[in-house]
């Protein structure tokens, strides 16, 4: 949950960044690339969009091109990522190197997840629209580049990075009203194909993801990053919470559970068990955008992936379910979305010739136990952007529910901190 990430080092001086602006020429040469022909843009457009919800870890500029191949007409739309311009925002996300991450997600994670795919895939597939066909609802990514900072102590050369996207341009959610359970149903439908995709590669191609992707987020680096989060998040929880009656022993539970934030955050993001996998680590309804089929129903994108991991993949259900779910639908519906999830897991497996309880050894009955860890982690990765959902009454409303509940549920209480941290450590 990215919305507010900064950093409390200090960046020292500041950088000078280049004005930056989109030339046709450039555009051309992208185009030219990826088509693999000559092209013709006679014209490309700038479409002001308001970016309030766009993450801090990118500055963001959409374009709309009309491209000419030798046969076709195409208008695409694009979103182009680049580096805050805010120093403090640049120092945080190079640092942290999640633009890399992401740059690399798409140029070789994707690619190879395609690859993978066309090779191993034991089913045939039904020919649908191959926007809906595809298992990975990821951007298209045009273009992507990344020089690390060089020169010398005299003459610095700062960072660049660039990655150029396909605008889904489908329907985003407001946070405040949560996702629907269709939305919801989707969502999960994605980010399992992807989860499928890579656990059948690992298992299949028999090379450790880490390995293959040293570049993933690390759990020691991403456990202090989260870490931060969190702290400075308890304190701003801590003084809502005092406000609201009977909220005392929730309260309490959670005073208890801060000492031990770090070890749980590093503990439950630790890739346990037969099904640890490439995770999206941020997956909440804001980088999330919803297409409609009048035959098909809701498709899911999934953006945004500057945190993906190697991880356990209860990490992302958690995660939407807990941070995206008005408490109505939450209450009634966790189970069926988690068989949802589950069902969406093992058909995609079994494409690929993968059956999880057969193979792994790994049940349903797993799925929820370690659904109910994540569930922890989550909450953490709630309170580390707490401020999210404090002052507007629909999200405080459901930030109180969700508390209540996962306390009712012993989620929050020492034993089970102390439980998950030191039994699985």
């Amino acid at each position: 949950m990215s919305d507010c990430e900064d950093s409390e080092d200090s960046c020292g001086e500041e950088e000078v960044v280049p004005k930056w602006e989109v030339r046709k020429e450039w555009l051309e040469s992208i185009f030219e690339k990826h088509f693999e022909e000559p092209v013709f843009l006679p014209e490309f457009e700038i479409i002001p969009r308001c970016t309030s919800n766009d993450s801090v870890l990118s500055d963001i500029t959409y374009a709309k091109v009309i491209v000419y191949t030798k046969a076709v007409r195409r208008i695409i739309e694009i979103v182009i990522k680049r580096l805050p311009d805010d120093p403090f925002s640049r120092f945080f996300v190079t640092e942290g190197q999640y633009d890399l991450r992401e740059i690399k997600f798409y140029t070789q994670i994707i690619p190879d997840l395609k690859k993978f795919e066309d090779k191993y895939t034991k089913i045939e597939r039904i020919n649908l629209d191959e926007i809906y066909d595809n298992p990975l609802k990821v951007p298209i990514c045009y273009y992507a580049h990344y020089s690390p900072p060089g020169g010398t102590d005299d003459s610095p050369v700062p960072p660049e990075s660039i990655l150029v996207l396909s605008d889904v341009n489908a329907m985003s959610v407001k946070f405040s009203e949560g996702l629907t359970f269709a939305q919801a149903k989707a969502a999960l439908d994605s980010i399992a194909g992807i989860h499928a995709l890579s656990l059948c590669m690992k298992i299949i191609d028999g090379k450790p993801l880490p390995e293959r992707y040293p570049f993933l987020f690390q759990k020691a680096k991403a456990t202090d990053s989260y870490q931060q989060m969190v702290e400075r998040g308890f304190s701003q929880l801590a003084h809502f919470l005092e406000r609201v009656p009977g909220l005392e022993t929730v309260l309490e539970a959670l005073m208890a559970l801060r000492p031990k934030t770090k070890d749980i955050i590093m503990t439950l993001l630790a890739p346990e068990g037969p099904l640890a996998l490439i995770t999206h680590t941020d997956f909440w309804c804001k980088n999330l955008q919803f297409d409609y089929h009048q035959v098909l129903g809701t498709k899911c994108y999934i953006l945004d992936w500057q945190m993906v991991a190697y991880s356990r993949p209860t990490n992302d259900v958690a995660l939407l379910l807990v941070s995206s779910l008005p408490s109505k639908l939450r209450r009634k519906h966790t189970e069926s979305l988690l068989d949802a999830y589950w069902n969406a897991l093992n058909e995609s497996c079994f494409i690929y010739g993968v059956d999880i309880p057969k193979d792994l050894g790994y049940t349903r009955k797993d799925l929820a136990k370690d659904y109910r860890k994540s569930q922890l982690l989550a909450l953490l990765l709630c309170i580390g952007s707490i401020d999210i959902a404090l002052g507007h009454p629909q999200t405080e409303q459901r930030l109180i529910d969700v508390l209540q509940d996962l306390h009712n549920d012993g989620i929050l209480t020492e034993e089970i901190a102390i439980t998950t941290t030191e039994a699985e450590a």
